[in-house]
C-alpha cells in the first residue's frame, strides 16, 4: 500500500513538473509563430532579442554557437535554432512543443491559401500582383537590415570581415546544391588556419629568407659610415673641418623585431583562446554523444532507404510517395534555409508538372508575408499537388510538411549530443567562428536572390528583378530605413510594402 502511494505521488509530481515546463514553453514561445515575419535572418534577430536579452534562456556565446551549428546543417535554419534553444531549456518534449507552436500557424494559413489559389482562374486581378510585389520588396529591405545587424555580431576581426564579404560575393556568383555547404566548410577552415596560426611560421620564414637575400640596413649603414669616416679623415688631414654628423639611430636593444612582436601577439591570443568556458548549468545539455551519433546514423539509413525506394518502385509510383521523397530529399540537401529552398522546390514540383509556375510565384510572394518558417511553403505546394491530381489536399499538405521538416530537426537533434561533448575544444570554436561569418555572408546572397525574382505581374512566369521598376527600389529602401533608423517592426514594414504596392497600381496602372 505504501509503495502504491509513493508511486502515485511520483507520478503526480512528474505530471506537475511536465505541466510546469509546458506552461513555460507556451508562455515564452506562443506568439512567435504568428508575429515572426521576414524569414530566417529576421527570425534570428527576434530570437536574440527574446532569448538572450529578455528571458536570458541562453547567453551570447551559446547563441553564436547555435547559430553556427544550425547554419552548417541542412534544413530550416531558424526552426532548428528555436528547437535547440528549447531543447537546452526543457528537453525533447519542450523542443517538439515549441516547434509545433512555431510552425503550425503558418502551415495552416498556407494550406488555406492553397485551397483558395486552386479555385481561382488563370489570371489574378492586377492589384493582387501589385500587392504581392510590394510584399516581396518590403521583405528584401527587412532581410537586408537583418543581415547588417547580424554582421555587426559576426565580424570580430579582419578574417571574419573577409569571410562575410567573400561568402556573400561567392553566393551571388553561383548557385548549386553542393556549393553552399562547400562555402561553409571553407569559411570554417579559414578561421581554423588563422586561429591556429598554421601559416604564420611559413610566412615569417619566407620573410627572413627574403631579408637574407638582400643587404641588411645595418650593413649598408656601416658601409656608408666607413666611407664618410674615410672622407672625414682625409679632410682633417688636409686641414678642412666637416660639419658634425648627428646620429638619429636608437640603440639596437630598443628596437623590437617583427618576430618578437609576432611571438608576443601569438602568446596573448593563445591565452585568450584557451581560457576555459564556464557554462551555466541551466545552459548545459544532458545528452550523450553516443545517442547523438546513433540518431544521425539512423537518419542516414532512413534517407538511403527512401531514396532507393524512390528509384526502384515500378512506374507509376504513387504521387504522394513521390511528393514525400522529393520533399524529404529537399529537406536533407538544402543548406542556407528558406531562400535557398525556393529554386530547388521549383525544380522538384514545377518541373514535375505538379504545380503551375503562376501558382508557384503566388505562393512564393505569400510566404514572404507569412510569419514562421519559410519551409511552410512546402505545405502550400503539397496541397496543390494533391488537389491537381484529384487527391486529398490535407494528406498532401501533411506529407509535404513532415517530409521537409524532419531531416533538419533529426540531424540537429543528433548533432547537439556531439556539440555537448566538443563545444569547449579550441578547434571547434575556431570552426564555428568561421561558419558563423560565412552564414551571415550568405544572408546577403538571400537578399540578392529574392531581389531578382521579387517583381511579379500578369504574364510573368518566373518573376523579374525589383530593379526593373524604381518604385520597388524605393519600397526596399523605405523598409530598410524604417527598421534601421525608426525601429519599425518587421510586420509593420511588410504591411507598408503591400500598401505601397497598391498605391503604385492606383497611380501608374489604374
Amino acid at each position: 500500500m505504501a509503495a502504491t502511494t509513493m508511486t502515485s505521488a511520483n507520478v503526480s509530481r512528474r505530471a506537475r513538473a511536465l505541466a510546469l515546463r509546458a506552461w513555460k514553453v507556451l508562455r515564452t514561445n506562443w506568439h512567435l509563430g504568428v508575429t515572426a515575419f521576414g524569414g530566417p535572418p529576421v527570425h534570428f534577430r527576434i530570437f536574440h532579442e527574446k532569448f538572450v536579452n529578455k528571458s536570458q534562456w541562453i547567453d551570447e556565446q551559446v547563441f553564436q554557437e547555435l547559430f553556427s551549428i544550425v547554419q552548417s546543417l541542412s534544413g530550416p535554419a531558424s526552426t532548428k535554432m528555436l528547437y535547440c534553444i528549447n531543447l537546452i531549456r526543457g528537453g525533447f518534449a519542450a523542443a517538439v512543443f515549441s516547434f509545433l507552436l512555431w510552425s503550425l500557424p503558418g502551415a495552416i494559413g498556407m494550406y488555406g491559401l492553397a485551397l483558395g489559389v486552386a479555385s481561382i482562374g488563370d489570371t489574378l486581378p492586377r492589384p493582387v500582383y501589385a500587392l504581392l510585389s510590394g510584399l516581396n520588396s518590403a521583405t528584401v529591405g527587412v532581410i537586408a537590415l537583418a543581415a547588417v545587424e547580424l554582421s555587426e555580431k559576426a565580424i570580430t576581426d579582419p578574417i571574419t570581415r573577409i569571410i562575410v564579404f567573400v561568402a556573400a560575393s561567392a553566393g551571388m556568383l553561383y548557385n548549386a546544391l553542393w556549393y553552399f555547404p562547400v562555402l561553409m566548410v571553407i569559411a570554417g577552415f579559414a578561421t581554423l588556419v588563422f586561429d591556429f596560426r598554421w601559416l604564420h611560421r611559413p610566412i615569417h620564414a619566407v620573410g627572413r629568407a627574403a631579408k637574407k637575400l638582400k643587404p641588411s640596413k645595418r650593413a649598408s649603414r656601416a658601409r656608408r659610415v666607413s666611407v664618410e669616416d674615410a672622407g672625414t679623415s682625409t679632410g682633417v688631414e688636409q686641414g678642412h673641418e666637416l660639419p658634425e654628423r648627428r646620429s638619429t639611430a636608437q640603440p639596437q636593444s630598443e628596437l623590437p623585431t617583427m618576430e618578437q612582436e609576432s611571438k608576443a601577439n601569438e602568446s596573448s591570443a593563445s591565452t585568450a583562446e584557451n581560457e576555459p568556458r564556464v557554462i551555466p548549468r541551466e545552459m548545459q545539455l544532458n545528452f550523450s554523444w553516443k545517442i547523438g551519433t546513433a540518431i544521425i546514423v539512423t537518419f542516414f539509413l532512413s534517407f538511403i532507404v527512401a531514396m532507393v525506394l524512390r528509384s526502384v518502385l515500378p512506374a507509376p509510383t504513387p504521387l504522394l510517395y513521390r511528393l514525400f521523397s522529393n520533399m524529404y530529399l529537399a529537406g536533407t540537401i538544402i543548406f542556407g534555409g528558406g531562400p535557398v529552398v525556393i529554386p530547388l522546390l521549383r525544380e522538384y514540383v514545377v518541373a514535375e508538372g505538379w504545380v503551375s509556375p503562376r501558382d508557384f510565384l503566388i505562393g512564393l510572394a505569400l510566404i514572404q508575408a507569412f510569419p514562421g518558417p519559410n519551409f511552410n511553403f512546402a505545405v502550400f505546394l503539397g496541397a496543390l499537388t494533391a488537389i491537381n491530381d484529384g487527391r486529398n489536399s490535407a494528406a498532401g499538405a501533411l506529407i509535404a510538411w513532415v517530409a521537409i521538416f524532419s531531416p533538419g530537426l533529426i540531424l540537429v537533434h543528433g548533432t547537439m549530443g556531439l556539440w555537448s561533448a566538443a563545444r569547449n575544444r579550441r578547434w571547434v570554436k575556431a570552426l564555428l567562428r568561421g561558419i558563423n561569418a560565412g552564414a551571415v555572408g550568405l544572408i546577403y546572397t538571400a537578399v540578392y536572390r529574392i531581389w531578382q525574382i521579387g517583381y511579379i505581374d500578369e504574364g510573368f512566369q518566373f518573376g523579374r528583378s525589383l530593379g526593373d521598376d524604381p518604385w520597388w527600389v524605393v519600397v526596399v529602401a523605405t523598409s530598410y530605413v524604417g527598421g534601421r533608423w525608426f525601429k519599425v517592426p518587421a510586420p509593420a514594414a511588410i504591411l507598408l510594402g503591400a500598401v505601397l504596392g497598391l498605391i503604385r497600381y492606383a497611380v501608374v496602372v489604374a
